[in-house]
């Protein structure tokens, strides 16, 4: 249990934040495919931990726990492990993730995997073969993670990769995250309209490329909320302005809705978020977040603690995360004094009360439960359960709050 008195945050404190998850688990599948990649600034998340130590371990039982980008990125991987069968397993959340639209698409393409338990859920059993075969249908309307998962072997692949995305495509920032990185290293990629085409990738190259990791955006976000209730300024480092992370749009979201100037410099890598005095808090918050849904939680609990009405939606891969992310919201923002209704793709505010005077919030084993609603320390002392939580995808989140905050005497 993490106890969190109430708190002020402290003026022009700096945080360096290390590398984006997202970035690092991609990097590290296209190092053990290609093996000419040298990369910096890895993230030091659990996550990454666990995908890079599957990955340099020749086992035929690989358990991944609550890494669910490790999960799809793996099954692909293993796809094409010509002669090597693998069962891939984790957590028991991880077996109620469905990944059943990710498996259908590698056994059109010939992959032979099982089920080992329930249909349509890990653990799986793979049998690693060549494929050939270039062309796949994917249903688009559904986890991003499964589509990047056939990219990053697609450049692997003798034929290529054409991929048609069937439906409304959601979080596209990150897809087009991963075809940037995929350019960067010379693999040729197209995406137009709603299909997708990976060419072969044959490396002329001798020399090893570098790779230096963005800071990740996602834990950027809890330091804009942090920035909007205490109104103080706030350096993150290492961050670049054009920035393929779909999460960056927290600056232009925290900018519109609660008054937070995003100013980059460029030659530190530096972030500088700076509230505006002047600012005038909305009336009511309507926003589509379908490109960038895992910062929903940090915007809610921001727009709680103001008690400024929300309306999101584009919310539909929330439901299948480390724990079902709206029910969760809806649970723990009551706490907070904040109703709250949900469907399978929106949360919206419903009214505002007064919060229990001893909040203890759930994480349901999810770290962004965790670290979004730790802000709600600059309004009320709080605390959040099983903090060790974190450690998926933000290790040092608890040493950084201490560097930015002062308990409030």
């Amino acid at each position: 249990m993490k106890k969190l008195k109430k708190s002020k945050l402290k003026e022009n404190q700096t945080i360096q934040i290390s590398g984006s998850k997202s970035i690092s688990n991609r990097l590290l599948i296209l190092e053990s495919l290609f093996k000419n990649i040298e990369i910096g600034n890895l993230s030091n998340s659990q996550d990454t931990s666990l995908l890079k130590k599957a990955l340099s371990e020749n086992t035929e039982w690989v358990d991944i726990h609550h890494a669910g980008t490790a999960m799809r990125f793996l099954t692909s991987y293993y796809s094409i492990q010509g002669g090597k069968t693998t069962i891939l397993t984790g957590s028991k959340r991880m077996k109620e993730r469905p990944i059943k639209n990710l498996v259908t698409a590698l056994q059109n393409l010939g992959v032979e995997i099982e089920y080992l338990e329930n249909e349509g859920f890990p653990p799986l059993k793979i049998k690693g073969r060549t494929i050939t075969q270039p062309k796949v249908n994917v249903p688009s309307n559904i986890s991003s993670q499964f589509i990047t998962s056939l990219l990053l072997i697609a450049g692997k692949l003798e034929n290529g990769l054409e991929i048609h995305l069937v439906g409304e495509v959601t979080s596209r920032s990150y897809i087009e995250m991963t075809l940037n990185i995929l350019t960067r290293f010379g693999i040729k990629n197209s995406f137009i309209e709603n299909t997708i085409k990976v060419e072969p990738f044959i490396n002329h190259q001798s020399s090893i490329i570098n790779y230096e990791v963005e800071s990740d955006w996602s834990s950027a976000s809890y330091f804009y909320s942090f920035a909007v209730l205490g109104r103080k300024t706030i350096h993150l480092k290492s961050f670049y302005k054009e920035s393929t992370q779909g999460d960056s749009a927290i600056a232009k979201i925290y900018e519109e809705f609660f008054g937070i100037k995003t100013n980059f410099t460029e030659e530190e890598h530096k972030l500088t978020l700076q509230p505006d005095p002047n600012f005038k808090f909305p009336e009511k918050i309507v926003l589509d977040m379908n490109n960038c849904p895992d910062i929903t939680q940090t915007l809610c609990v921001t727009a709680a603690a103001l008690k400024i009405p929300f309306v999101i939606s584009g919310l539909g891969t929330l439901r299948v995360k480390e724990t079902d992310r709206l029910l969760a919201l809806h649970n723990e923002l009551k706490k907070l004094g904040t109703e709250t209704e949900y469907t399978d793709y929106t949360i919206k505010s419903t009214g505002f009360g007064k919060a229990e005077e001893n909040i203890i919030i759930k994480t349901y084993q999810d770290h962004r439960m965790a670290m979004a609603f730790a802000p709600f320390c600059l309004v009320q002392e709080l605390e959040i359960e099983d903090e060790d939580v974190v450690e998926k995808s933000y290790p040092k989140f608890w040493e950084d709050l201490q560097i930015i905050l002062t308990e409030n005497s």
